[in-house]
């Protein structure tokens, strides 16, 4: 190998030569269409079967690679070249289409820059050959660009080209995970330099590190018409230690995460700037990217001369953060120093001094010890906040309140919007051809419409289960395949390699569990009694495992429960029953969830976000068996899967209590429904319960759990409302943001005189009160210097607990009756109690601005008789 440090390299760039009338195959291999289309896909594995498992289904790669001989066959092919045409024209069909946004762009303001949103995300798992994504965050950043594509929404996304990706896994004779880091060899990936036009160079924007800036290039993947921008700090003009920024995913110490979440958010920010985008909503894809929001404030306060907290209001009203950590372990927090360090040239640009930069991210702006958190700072730069399934919008409230003292955890401003998975980049092509004859292309248009799916009962149950086991056998084929190559890469003898053509049986129950190797997703539950699982795994009626993850390169603990499976099947002569699949990736995830039976999930409960491999299983008749955690806690319906346990909470001290409890659920599950009610044969050899079972599965939750509907779901609730924020507040020089600045202004300064001085209500304490019937209440509220229409008063009542909290309340707005003088005024309102029971109420006071998203506001909340911050 020659070093650039011995002479130097004069470099080009050697693409494709093909036949003219096999050009279009280049436009295709470098749109990431490709990747849901099994009509595109054919055309590759047409040309050489063997090549596009070898380049591991790159397209660019391989059309670099084939023989100019076959190139010249298939340019003399007839049927090929329709196929081609016909592809080729149904990719124009695709960028040209109008689209779902074609009809709801009614719903955005026409004034100012058109509508058009900036997804940041630190990865995207779009297709296995492209290594820029480690698990389900960068699978579901890519799934989002798949439907934004498909329904026309105008969007542009920013991440960062990761030159050796996230690791590749295999494990030692021990069993213990090892792990490589090869090159992507970006030239020969889907993606492509952006090009200045003036010098023919790549596109560069600089990012300052302490005592330097830092070139920044530019790439372009296409995903369908999704432009999705990825950065790269590789470029000569860097010094060493600058080059290594972006060489891996999720790698290295605080100082390099810093690093390369700088180039990511401002660093995207500036690329976006400089190649002309103007998004008027910017999507914070949890808190890697957060760094925007400071960039973009530097923007706006050198571009229209206003105060930091001015430019924040016009800047956080176009800001979305999505949050994916239900635990503050998870997130990414830096020690002051290093804030310091990396943003001190910053301060001046801002409008700050280090205390109050350091102050926006920590959850307690007075303890100058905490570290600085992303997630945080996102939250205070960002006015519109979500988790990622129903239950973890209700974990994040509760672990963010203190952010807003005195609301209850329920009234926080953080939403949910819940995941979801992009329908043909995972369904098989044998359920993808049964679905078209029976449902027609409904399901193609918009796979969030229920009605699309109702037909999937008119499919006959032995086509169905026919479809289900040919995705079986092939699914087990490609196992044996794979656990050969395994054991030759390890050594193996030529006897132990070729026993390995006796791995798996085509007709056993096949349970998959596959996903990131963390403790708390506890991959060795079903492990726990070796005796139990045993039994499970031993005569005619059992089941076979196949299971697969990565743990992360730094967690021992993740590498042991990978060995501790490994040991397992070794020790115990399971090795053909229990299978461990190494190096983990889409193309692994995608074989799993369409030919496995039971797809298995155990995570601590309130410790997953959300999960998606299991909507995934469920899109493919694959029947879910999983805790009442993240999206299966309110998908879960006994007709259509099977619940481990019934959603308890434990203490972190009952650990070991709650996996002995949940493990013994997890077999009896096993034993009293799944295995009886799978082996349940007709005397034509199909399983009628447990077919019908796959059919619900389908017809349910693939309508509520796919992109399409969660993409439609952030527009409608975030993306749409966040534009007309913004646009009324940055337009006419930012007199919006200017003014609602000044409010909040005077607020906080009067907000001190505001008091509930008195309640009047018709009920005493003793009192019973029918069901349904009317309680009247007034309020004297001291407002000082604010005027009544400043303010808020609200009724909030609901029933009472035996601990005396108010539980599912509910608030009612007060209206103003008359003003009694010397700043005081009374309020009036009334509630019906639609049930039984001890019912309690409050009152309390809020602040008033049209230009707000939220009447949240940290500090701007006062209740009655002092009770701030107790109401729960």
């Amino acid at each position: 190998m020659l070093s650039p440090s011995l002479a130097r390299i004069h470099s080009f760039r050697v693409v494709p030569a093909l036949p003219e009338p096999l050009k279009p195959l280049l436009d295709i291999a470098h749109n990431l269409w490709w990747t849901w289309s099994h009509e595109a896909v054919a055309l590759f594995t047409r040309l050489d079967r063997d090549l596009w498992e070898g380049c591991h289904h790159n397209p660019v790669m391989m059309l670099g690679s084939i023989s100019q001989d076959r190139l010249e066959r298939a340019a003399a092919d007839r049927s090929f070249l329709h196929a081609l045409g016909t592809v080729h024209s149904q990719l124009v069909e695709h960028t040209q289409s109008r689209g779902w946004f074609g009809e709801a762009q009614g719903a955005v303001a026409g004034h100012g820059d058109p509508f058009r949103v900036a997804y940041f995300s630190a990865e995207f798992g779009l297709t296995e050959c492209l290594q820029v994504y480690s698990g389900g965050l960068g699978v579901l950043a890519g799934d989002h660009l798949k439907s934004a594509s498909e329904l026309g929404l105008p969007l542009v996304a920013v991440g960062l080209l990761y030159r050796n990706g996230y690791c590749h896994q295999y494990l030692n004779p021990d069993g213990f995970q090892q792990e490589t880091y090869p090159d992507i060899d970006a030239p020969n990936q889907p993606v492509t330099r952006v090009l200045d036009p003036q010098s023919g160079e790549q596109r560069r924007v600089w990012v300052e590190l302490p005592g330097r800036g830092v070139a920044v290039g530019v790439w372009k993947c296409q995903v369908g018409r999704v432009p999705l921008y990825l950065l790269d700090t590789n470029l000569p003009e860097n010094a060493r230690e600058d080059r290594e920024i972006t060489r891996n995913l999720y790698g290295g110490d605080f100082e390099l995460r810093i690093k390369q979440e700088i180039v990511l958010g401002i660093g995207g920010t500036r690329a976006l700037r400089a190649l002309g985008e103007n998004p008027t909503v910017w999507h914070i894809n949890e808190g890697h990217a957060a760094f925007l929001g400071l960039e973009r404030i530097r923007e706006i306060r050198r571009q229209h001369d206003v105060s930091f907290d001015q430019a924040r209001e016009a800047a956080a009203a176009a800001h979305i953060f999505t949050t994916h950590t239900p635990v503050p372990a998870g997130i990414d927090r830096f020690p002051p120093k290093f804030v310091e360090a990396y943003f001190g040239h910053m301060l001046p640009e801002l409008g700050l001094d280090l205390e109050g930069l350091l102050a926006l991210g920590r959850e307690n702006v007075a303890d100058q010890k905490e570290f600085f958190s992303m997630a945080v700072l996102a939250l205070r730069t960002s006015r519109f906040c979500n988790g990622v399934s129903l239950l973890h919008g209700h974990v994040s409230r509760s672990m963010w309140k203190h952010m807003w003292p005195g609301t209850p955890a329920g009234d926080v401003p953080i939403g949910h919007v819940t995941n979801g998975v992009h329908a043909r980049s995972w369904l098989s092509a044998d359920l993808v051809r049964l679905f078209d004859r029976y449902l027609g292309d409904r399901w193609h248009l918009d796979p969030s419409d229920a009605d699309a799916w109702a037909a999937i009962d008119e499919i006959p149950d032995e086509e169905l289960w026919a479809a289900h086991v040919r995705r079986r056998e092939h699914l087990v084929a490609w196992c044996r395949r794979k656990i050969r190559a395994q054991l030759a890469a390890r050594g193996a003898g030529i006897a132990e390699i070729e026993s390995a053509a006796a791995a798996l049986e085509l007709d056993r129950l096949t349970i998959g569990f596959a996903r990131r190797f963390a403790t708390y997703k506890r991959g060795t539950l079903l492990f726990r009694d070796p005796e139990r699982l045993e039994r499970l795994l031993s005569g005619e009626r059992g089941l076979q495992l196949l299971v697969a993850g990565k743990s992360h390169p730094a967690d021992t603990a993740g590498k042991a429960l990978i060995r501790e499976i490994v040991e397992f099947a070794r020790q115990r002569g399971h090795s053909t029953r229990v299978v461990f699949l190494e190096d983990y990736d889409i193309e692994i995830a995608r074989r799993l969830v369409q030919g496995c039976d039971i797809w298995l999930n155990n995570p601590v409960r309130g410790l997953e976000a959300s999960g998606t491999s299991g909507m995934k299983a469920a899109l493919n008749g694959c029947v879910n068996a999983s805790v009442l955690d993240g999206w299966w806690d309110e998908a879960f319906d006994p007709e259509l899967g099977f619940a481990i346990g019934r959603g308890e909470q434990w203490d972190d001290a009952q650990a070991e209590q709650r996996d002995d409890i949940e493990s013994k659920a997890l077999y009896q599950v096993l034993e009293g429904q799944i295995i009886p009610e799978f082996y349940d044969r007709d005397s034509g050899g199909i399983p009628r319960k447990w077919v019908a079972r796959m059919k619900r599965c389908i017809r349910d939750l693939a309508p509520r759990f796919n992109t399409h509907r969660m993409v439609m779901d952030y527009a409608r609730g975030y993306y749409f409302p966040a534009h007309n924020t913004a646009s009324r507040l940055v337009g006419a020089q930012l007199e919006g943001a200017k003014g609602l600045n000044e409010h909040l202004d005077r607020l906080r300064r009067c907000w001190h005189s505001v008091r509930v001085q008195s309640v009047a209500h018709e009920v005493g304490s003793n009192a019973a009160v029918p069901v349904r019937s009317t309680v009247r209440v007034t309020a004297a509220v001291e407002l000082g210097e604010l005027r009544p229409d400043e303010v808020h008063v609200q009724l909030y009542h609901g029933r009472v607990a035996s601990t005396g909290e108010l539980t599912d309340p509910a608030a009612i707005s007060m209206e103003h009756q008359s003003d009694l003088g010397e700043g005081r005024h009374q309020f009036a309102g009334s509630f019906r109690p639609s049930r039984s029971g001890q019912h309690g109420f409050s009152v309390r006071v809020l602040p008033a601005d049209d230009r707000l998203v939220s009447l949240f506001v940290p500090g701007l909340i006062t209740w009655d008789a002092g009770q701030n911050g107790s109401v729960k």
